[in-house]
């Protein structure tokens, strides 16, 4: 571990994170140097100092360098012990922290650990002993450093910002990880570079809705419950909409024999019953697999609320 690393890592991100920004897709907001308005009142707070308005104007003056600087350490590299981690762990970890919060860096890093079958506790996003004690057995640094930016793909993709800032993001964390694997084996890496897009903040706040369920079980249950009606088929339940095509089916198939209409109309019902029934399966299936996908992918633990 360098001493100097963390300026070295402060001044690769800041590439990154670019000027001042105020895109309205950014959950981030008013933005300077990656430093978020919220982010830069919250530090004042702590220090007793009033609430200033980011502006570009203050780009490049001593006073906001060095506060940026101060804060960038207090708020991302020691939230993240960076200057326990490893050469080029400690400013993938940094990075990840700047962009998408230090809690969140972390967590991929305690699931790179446990890829590796070097951790088993519990996914918090803090450095605690048990983190410590797997990243003191972890023999290939290279390896890790992968495997934590796989794990911030992953997530990146599940953010509804993907699809505006995903080529910015992924080209972000192509140079950290290149940049990573190089300092971990006591070589340079590329240099920074500043890809539009790549500086807005990847928080888990912006994740997308994964599909529910539910509508798999309505269409299932439907069957072919059109003869219920519109309005019927709003408040119906699934057992209500199954039975009604049951009662339809039932009603009409002893006239089938008197009438070739009747008997085709029966025959439709069935049909249509098996199709949706068979569609809501696969509804089911689908929703259940890309909600279990984005839990894993956002590190949540629990279900997503539909």
């Amino acid at each position: 571990m360098a001493e100097n690393r963390f300026s070295e890592s402060l001044t690769r991100a800041l590439v990154h994170e670019g000027g001042y920004s105020n895109d309205p897709d950014d959950p981030g907001g008013v933005t300077l140097n990656g430093i978020t308005q919220r982010v830069y009142d919250a530090d004042r707070n702590r220090r007793g100092l009033p609430h200033q308005a980011l502006t570009r104007q203050m780009l490049g003056s001593a006073s906001w360098i060095a506060e940026r600087d101060s804060l960038y350490r207090r708020q991302y590299w020691n939230a993240i012990a960076g200057d326990e981690l490893p050469d080029g762990v400690d400013y993938v970890v940094f990075d990840g922290a700047v962009n998408s919060g230090p809690v969140q860096s972390v967590k991929w890093l305690q699931r790179a650990l446990a890829a590796m079958g070097l951790y088993r506790g519990m996914i918090d996003g803090h450095i605690g002993e048990g983190t410590r004690d797997a990243l003191a057995a972890v023999n290939d640094n290279d390896q890790l450093i992968a495997a934590i930016c796989d794990r911030r793909i992953a997530f990146l993709q599940a953010l509804k910002g993907y699809r505006k800032f995903g080529r910015g993001w992924l080209a972000r964390v192509a140079n950290v990880r290149a940049v990573g694997q190089a300092w971990a084996t006591g070589s340079v890496g590329p240099e920074p570079v500043y890809v539009d897009g790549m500086h807005q903040k990847a928080k888990i706040e912006n994740a997308k809705q994964p599909p529910s369920a539910a509508a798999g079980d309505l269409a299932s249950g439907v069957g072919v419950a059109s003869g219920a009606g519109a309005g019927g088929l709003q408040s119906a339940t699934s057992a209500d909409l199954t039975s009604t095509l049951q009662q339809t089916q039932d009603a009409l198939t002893p006239l089938s024999s008197t009438s070739s209409i009747i008997a085709n109309v029966v025959l439709v019902l069935v049909i249509i019953g098996a199709v949706l029934t068979i569609g809501g399966l696969a509804w089911r299936f689908y929703a259940n697999w890309k909600r279990a996908k984005a839990v894993d992918a956002l590190d949540l633990g629990v279900a997503v609320p539909v």
